[in-house]
């Protein structure tokens, strides 16, 4: 019977602890008024439209414009992108697959396109569809179409590729002309074939050249991560409209995003892509020197007060 009597003891003790910690409690919580939960919470409704902060109907609109490319072509045993600059890597994610060749094999690569028109033109870069032999577009619907090469220019590296198919929702050119640095930018593309992606930054330069990646260069810049797989998507402003056609990053020996790219404007890109639908090809005006940018350096060299102009360097007839 005490044995009993001393086991329920603890028991009684703990339970009045318990209770007179619970009565502490509830006076601290009167007194601090906080005992019911406030009549006034509003809870999220998934109903209503998303913060003006959002992008998602920014990207709603762009993303049916945006395909997947896949090409593939016949290359040497043992190609590695040789004569493209060290510091410089076009995003565009090529395998191989050997042959019985030994001395050659199948490159096939994953690129990105924009759709401009309903009729299915598309724009995208050059270096997706060089030599290729077959190129595939790939739909944001998963509808798969055998492209045709139109035209390129390798010199700004943008190509046209045409697709027969309908109901296509084409994207809105927008003025690269107005770009400003520190607006805000989206690139959407293929990275690594994993599908659609959207990375968001900022313009960080624009007329950006001397870089040693094509021969006509005046790129935005930005610090959107682009990677493998976006060579040939788009990069568009904060309503959607397509200002670039992404192009290149730096890499410092690394295929991974560094936080600067380059995009071809599209003006630069619409203009490369009248031309190739009206005559087939893009023909230039030959001014007949060779000039580069004043660089602090050279103004100094020269005793220039402002860097700015430019210098000729030779003059050929």
């Amino acid at each position: 019977m005490k044995v009993q009597e001393f086991l329920r003891r603890p028991a009684v003790v703990v339970l009045a602890a318990a209770l007179g910690l619970g009565g502490i409690a509830t006076v601290a919580a009167e007194r601090l008024g906080v005992i019911n939960p406030p009549a006034s919470l509003k809870f999220a409704n998934p109903e209503e439209p998303a913060s003006r902060n959002s992008f998602a109907p920014v990207v709603k609109r762009v993303l049916p414009a945006v395909v997947s490319v896949s090409s593939s072509k016949m290359v040497k045993a043992g190609y590695s992108g040789e004569g493209e600059p060290d510091l410089f890597r076009r995003f565009f994610g090529e395998q191989g697959r050997q042959f019985e060749n030994p001395r050659q094999r199948r490159a096939e690569g994953l690129g990105s396109g924009v759709i401009v028109s309903p009729e299915g033109y598309i724009l995208t870069n050059n270096h997706v569809v060089d030599s290729a032999t077959e190129v595939r577009v790939t739909l944001s619907d998963r509808r798969e179409f055998k492209a045709r090469v139109v035209g390129a220019d390798p010199k700004t590296d943008i190509a046209v590729l045409k697709i027969e198919a309908s109901n296509l929702q084409p994207i809105v050119i927008g003025d690269s002309d107005r770009l400003q640095v520190g607006d805000y930018v989206l690139a959407v593309g293929n990275p690594f074939g994993l599908g659609k992606t959207v990375t968001m930054g900022i313009v960080s330069a624009t007329g950006r050249g001397n870089l040693g990646i094509e021969d006509y260069e005046n790129f935005i810049q930005t610090d959107a991560s682009i990677n493998p797989g976006n060579s040939g998507g788009a990069l568009v402003n904060d309503r959607g409209d397509l200002i670039g056609i992404n192009t290149a990053i730096l890499s410092h020996g690394s295929e991974g995003n560094q936080g600067i790219g380059f995009a071809v404007p599209v003006a630069v890109a619409h203009n490369v892509m009248n031309q190739i639908l009206k005559n087939g090809h893009v023909t230039r005006a030959y001014l007949g020197v060779m000039a580069q940018d004043i660089t602090p350096a050279i103004a100094k060299s020269f005793r220039v007060a402002e860097v700015r102009g430019a210098l000729v360097g030779d003059v050929t007839p």
